[in-house]
């Protein structure tokens, strides 16, 4: 099932488009332009020409992309307008197939992406900057595959240039909590167990876990599975396990499976037992690490989470709270994969100035400018981290630079009635004590169902 087709209700019965307002005016943004790294390329003049981008980015996300593309505006004397909608999937297809398109759209979601592709509303960004993102990129080829998609002519092509990036892989904890037990930070699956047993053995809890979520409960565990995914098969078995191509029943997946049970289904290593995961809400769990006494040690969850801590994330800026890279099994030699999301510019309606944009994108001061502004996580191998507002931030970016594998989040890209259904559903089944076999054995029927 297409994006295209989950969405085409809706596109239908929209009746505006984007109305797109001007970024501030060219120069207003002096203090922020004025990054660790300058423009190395010319990206020409374009006095007077006006390039359009819409997005789903509203609120501060908004006002740090105009603070960045206000540096673009200063070099080429272009004016960028930018219009956000939270119903930018409805919007962009309704406009793209009335032939109102803005030049640049902005997707958080590749399926969309190379739908649009698919049905020839996209123009290819050329080999050149696909080969600059494999050589500039953190697992840059894992990018380049993100953005590509089979044309209309029915060839593959790279469309969709990642900008902005967010990180799932990460492991939060209390330093306090580890100095006074004597734990070290794990580098290895291996060792992360190990610790856990160690924890266990001194008796404290490794883990807090939750997977409710209202009506969409479930989701977390998921991202618990595209974790062990990531380091226990190949990234081609990742992606064909996306697309069914390897059956959600497989060796495989039973195996993430049967891993993360022994994390989540373990009564020992879990804060309030085994019982407790498919009923706390995920938000709540990691609140467990700055309890007294702390209920948990450990909790795996994304970049964003700190905003469900009791202080609201001031734990992380007073040093009460830090986490680190989820790692590898060593005994797989995978590598360092990342598991995260990340938002792709297209060129929906060409130009010479639209062209010059995406040349800005490749600049260093270009990913600077946001991360200097906060909320923004870049791949880029030759941005300066000390751009980063914050030392956090400055940690995850070295992890998706340091990173030789980038994968989407797996539920985000399979159909909805299977990311967004079944693979939710049943993972709370799972929760609840159902075994692993009939869990993955009822997803798969659901994909099935839909073929």
């Amino acid at each position: 099932m297409s994006y295209t087709r989950k969405i085409i209700g809706v596109a239908a019965m929209v009746a505006a488009s984007f109305t797109f307002s001007g970024s501030a005016i060219a120069g207003s943004h002096g203090d922020v332009c004025d990054t660790p790294s300058k423009l190395m390329g010319n990206l020409g003049s374009f006095k007077g020409d006006v390039i359009t981008i819409a997005g789903s980015m509203q609120g501060k996300d908004e006002e740090n992309l105009l603070a960045t593309v206000s540096c673009f505006e200063k070099a080429t004397g272009a004016v960028v307008k930018y219009s956000g909608s939270r119903d930018f999937a409805a919007l962009i297809v309704a406009d793209l197939q009335s032939n109102n398109a803005p030049n640049i759209a902005i997707f958080p979601q590749p399926g969309l992406a190379g739908d649009m592709a698919k049905e020839g509303y996209l123009s290819p960004l050329g080999n050149d900057l696909a080969k600059w993102m494999t050589d500039n990129y953190g697992a840059g080829s894992s990018w380049v595959d993100l953005g590509t998609y089979t044309g209309k002519d029915g060839k593959d092509a790279f469309y969709g240039f990642a900008f902005k990036q967010d990180l799932k892989s990460l492991v939060w904890y209390s330093p306090e909590q580890f100095e006074d037990n004597g734990y070290e930070i794990p580098t290895t699956m291996e060792a992360l167990i190990k610790l856990s047993d160690q924890m266990v053995a001194d008796g404290n809890t490794p883990w807090c876990i939750g997977v409710e979520s209202g009506n969409a409960t479930g989701w977390t565990a998921t991202d618990w599975m595209e974790d062990l995914m990531l380091r226990t098969a190949s990234p081609a078995k990742y992606d064909q396990w996306v697309s069914n191509e390897l059956p959600f029943n497989s060796p495989e997946v039973l195996n993430a499976m049967e891993i993360y049970g022994q994390f989540s289904r373990n009564d020992d290593y879990v804060a309030g037992g085994a019982a407790s995961v498919a009923t706390t809400f995920f938000g709540d769990a990691p609140k467990g690490l700055f309890t007294s006494p702390a209920q948990c040690m450990m909790h795996r969850q994304a970049s964003f989470i700190p905003a469900f801590f009791p202080e609201k994330g001031k734990e992380v800026e007073n040093g009460e709270a830090d986490f680190f890279y989820f790692p590898p099994f060593a005994s797989k030699n995978l590598g360092n994969p990342v598991l995260g999301a990340g938002t792709l510019y297209t060129i929906t309606k060409d130009s010479p100035a639209t062209r010059a944009f995406f040349q800005y994108l490749t600049e260093a001061k270009a990913h600077e400018v946001w991360m200097s502004q906060g909320a923004f996580l870049s791949a880029n191998k030759n941005a300066n981290l000390s751009a980063y507002a914050s030392d956090a931030q400055r940690k995850q970016g070295e992890i998706l630079v340091n990173a030789t594998t980038f994968r989407f989040d797996a539920s985000d890209l399979m159909p909805g009635a299977i990311g967004a259904g079944a693979f939710w559903s049943e993972m709370t089944a799972f929760a609840n004590g159902q075994d692993a076999k009939t869990t993955a054995d009822n997803i798969q029927a659901a994909w099935d169902a839909i073929k």
